[in-house]
């Protein structure tokens, strides 16, 4: 049993920092999220996507934000169950709750922030006679140990960031690399389609577009893929096939779990964001109320008075002191210490 303060289903950028102002009130947090990586969209989607509206970052790429807001929490050491979707809840005798997933892994917290974004994700799978007899036996959907590809056949399918930067990726780790993608143009980022079509001419890896799947082979594993390359059918042999279609956001078993459900989208008290489950919290774009705006920036005005209710469930009679970091500053679960300028402090408290 993983026991916490507050259990952060979402490990997206705005679960991320929820961390970090739980960090500040000395909470400590743990974090459940179905990818193998945390930052949700802005890590498995679109990395490489520029972001324009958060305050004081003219221009960020999604990626960096993510390791921005990882950088920014790490003090406050959260904890982690990533690859593993949250399943089931139940309420014990002491009023904590307690998240099992699907694979078993049980937490324990007095406070549950849903911070799941659009939801949980699910790849989306191409239609394939025999798809599922070579799921975990040569076709993957995501990439947890890019080292197992190292010096292997590999044959990535799609069109997008994910697709493109692995590619890239595994080009560069020595893996014998086919990105087949359906149309001659590519959604990723310029860069990458350059980077991409660099090594194609330096004949480091193999680019076949336009071209669909049609078929895949194998005994025990999967050992042949049949592609349709504009009318020329042709059959390559494989170890692996990654397709990359991108995430199918689906609210997932949260919404058997007796909250106000509006259009695939759980409803909040804007006082604190609490949903109708007393302790049970959504923050970010999983959540809705009159006005909501999905938006990065947003998710992280909710989840920063989402944790001053938090902290009066979890230290009931106990005042927590507000406190600007400018004045206080940072001290880490490790002893570490930001210090506020004196300067800044003298002309505060003036």
């Amino acid at each position: 049993m993983i026991k916490t303060d507050i259990l952060i289903i979402g490990a997206g950028p705005v679960g991320l920092f929820t961390v970090f102002e739980a960090g500040l009130l000395k909470l400590r947090c743990h974090l459940i999220d179905a990818l193998a990586q945390p930052g949700g969209q802005c890590s498995e989607i679109y990395p490489k996507k520029p972001i324009y509206d958060i305050p004081g970052l003219p221009e960020v790429l999604a990626g960096d934000l993510t390791k921005n807001l990882l950088e920014q929490c790490k003090q406050f050491e959260p904890g982690f169950t990533l690859g593993e979707r949250a399943e089931n809840i139940t309420k014990v005798k002491d009023g904590s709750f307690v998240v099992t997933t699907n694979k078993g892994t049980k937490h324990n917290a007095p406070v549950i922030a849903i911070a799941g974004g659009l939801g949980s994700f699910e790849p989306r799978k191409p239609t394939l006679e025999n798809l599922e007899r070579f799921e975990d036996k040569g076709i993957n959907y995501l990439i947890k140990d890019p080292e197992i590809y190292r010096n292997k056949k590999v044959i990535i399918a799609g069109g997008g960031d994910s697709a493109l930067d692995w590619t890239i990726y595994l080009a560069n780790i020595n893996a014998n690399v086919t990105l087949i993608h359906r149309r001659n143009e590519f959604r990723g980022a310029l860069d990458s389609v350059e980077k991409v079509k660099d090594l194609k001419n330096k004949n480091k890896i193999r680019l076949i577009t336009p071209a669909e799947i049609t078929k895949i082979e194998g005994n025990e594993k999967l050992e042949k893929v049949t592609i349709n390359n504009d009318g020329n059918i042709e059959v390559i042999d494989t170890e692996f096939l990654i397709p990359l279609f991108g995430l199918s956001p689906k609210l997932g078993p949260i919404s058997d779990w007796g909250l106000d459900i509006e259009k695939n989208a759980i409803k909040v008290d804007t006082f604190d964001y609490q949903t109708n489950i007393p302790g049970i919290f959504a923050v970010g774009d999983i959540n809705t109320y009159p006005g909501k705006l999905k938006l990065i920036l947003c998710g992280f005005h909710e989840t920063t008075l989402m944790c001053q209710s938090a902290y009066k469930i979890i230290h009931p009679g106990k005042k927590s002191i507000f406190k600007y970091t400018t004045v206080s500053g940072i001290t880490g679960f490790d002893g570490s210490r930001k210090e506020a300028p004196k300067a800044v402090v003298k002309s505060i408290n003036d």
